[in-house]
């Protein structure tokens, strides 16, 4: 069978496992009064990004196959996926916070590796093939985007919004991606008897990397970046539907089926992934990054101007450049982070990267961003005008758009970089 056929499906369940609840799951907790929880379970993909996409990548490095350790990776956080899924539907409307956050964050710590070992494992059977990651990868990944998108819309109709039938969808595409991950291309792994130093052993030359300043500087801004990754994916649903309290936009689309007015942003996201090889060509790496970051400011911006009724079109500006400030940033960094890395380290550089943005960024985002949003929405109570509470939310939205900005100009003036078209190299 074709390997950029049979990449594509594996792409297609890898982010259709993470569509299954990542937008939507903060509606859920809301209305189950865990509102002011909501933070903690999407945090909690960044701690476990501090250590464990590395980690795993020192293992697939030196001593279990990347695709073997994707499998076992999978299943893992499909069971735990499952048991959250049973205590949520078994407990109702008296679910306990600790329970279901332990079973949700053990599933999470097997999940967030298996981002970047799918990249992994998809770059070493194009790298197999005599294929160019840079022009090949994209459409594929791709389809993981797609993936996402139905997997969003099947809990949307299938009225999984509010429930934690949403856990179980993704708990069994989970299992089913744990199977299908063994029949990739065997990944390397280094020699057993190569005489290695201790670094060497634990993987941990991938660290060296910090010692180039234009490297040090790139994984810092990550880092930073990655602040925003998870904002809109915690929060946006539970303001759309927020709406649902004023008259006027109780019965509107964005209301009745916030998470395919969100899809928009995975839609935007499959056009901007194809683009990607142009604008890393003949842009480069730092001015690619900039856009991503000025559409950042856009994506938080526009929500904070729009509303479900007569300013939805702002909405749905916000999905469109989504796919500008996710992929820019995502897909590209992990590319030049490829291009710049030798074959030793590729696995660990992969979990580096994402430490830094999942990791780190993510989990400093998430608490801020939980932060904020208590302070001037939550903290209202729940008998606060709805009007109120718009005005909170607003707020909100141009705080994290002012910290957007202020990374953007950062990132011009320190990160130095000379682009050579044609090439994603320096």
């Amino acid at each position: 069978m074709n390997i950029k056929f049979r990449l594509t499906v594996l792409n297609f369940l890898e982010f259709a496992v993470w569509g299954a609840y990542l937008t939507s799951m903060g509606n859920y907790l809301a209305s189950h009064g865990l509102a002011t929880h909501i933070g903690w379970f999407y945090s909690v993909q960044g701690f476990v990004s501090l250590c464990m996409p590395a980690l795993f990548g020192i293992i697939a490095d030196r001593w279990i196959q990347a695709q073997r350790l994707l499998s076992l990776s999978h299943i893992m956080a499909g069971l735990f996926m499952l048991a959250a899924c049973a205590y949520g539907y078994s407990t109702g409307d008296t679910v306990q916070f600790g329970f279901l956050f332990t079973l949700y964050a053990l599933s999470v710590t097997f999940f967030m590796p298996t981002i970047a070992l799918t990249n992994s494992v998809a770059y070493n059977a194009l790298d197999e093939a005599g294929l160019d990651t840079v022009k090949d990868f994209p459409p594929i990944r791709v389809w993981g985007t797609i993936g996402f998108i139905i997997s969003m819309w099947i809990v949307d109709l299938g009225g999984l919004q509010s429930t934690p039938g949403q856990f179980g969808w993704s708990g069994i595409l989970s299992l089913i991606m744990g199977v299908y991950a063994l029949t990739m291309p065997k990944c390397p792994t280094a020699a057993s008897g190569a005489t290695k130093s201790l670094a060497e052993a634990l993987g941990l030359n991938a660290f060296k990397l910090f010692k180039n300043y234009r490297m040090a500087l790139f994984f810092i801004f990550s880092m930073l970046l990655g602040v925003c990754l998870q904002i809109t994916n915690g929060f946006a649903n539970p303001f759309i539907t927020s709406f649902g309290n004023i008259s006027e936009f109780a019965n509107t689309f964005g209301v009745q089926h916030a998470n395919i007015l969100i899809s928009l942003s995975q839609v935007s996201e499959t056009v901007c992934i194809l683009l990607i090889p142009f604008f890393l060509m003949k842009l480069g790496i730092k001015r690619v990054m900039l856009i991503s970051m000025l559409a950042w400011v856009l994506r938080f911006g526009f929500f904070a101007m729009g509303n479900p009724g007569n300013g939805v079109w702002l909405f749905v500006l916000s999905m469109i450049v989504y796919g500008v400030a996710f992929d820019f940033f995502n897909i590209s960094g992990s590319l030049f982070v490829d291009k710049e890395t030798s074959v030793d380290i590729r696995n660990s550089a992969q979990g580096l990267f994402m430490m830094s943005t999942n990791g780190f960024g993510a989990t400093v985002g998430t608490l801020s961003a939980q932060q904020v949003i208590n302070h001037y929405v939550n903290n209202l109570g729940e008998n606060a005008d709805p009007m109120t509470v718009w005005a909170g939310w607003e707020t909100c939205w141009y705080i994290f758009a002012a910290y957007a900005l202020v990374i953007a100009f950062l990132f011009a003036i320190l990160f130095r970089y000379k682009h050579q078209p044609e090439s994603v190299k320096a």
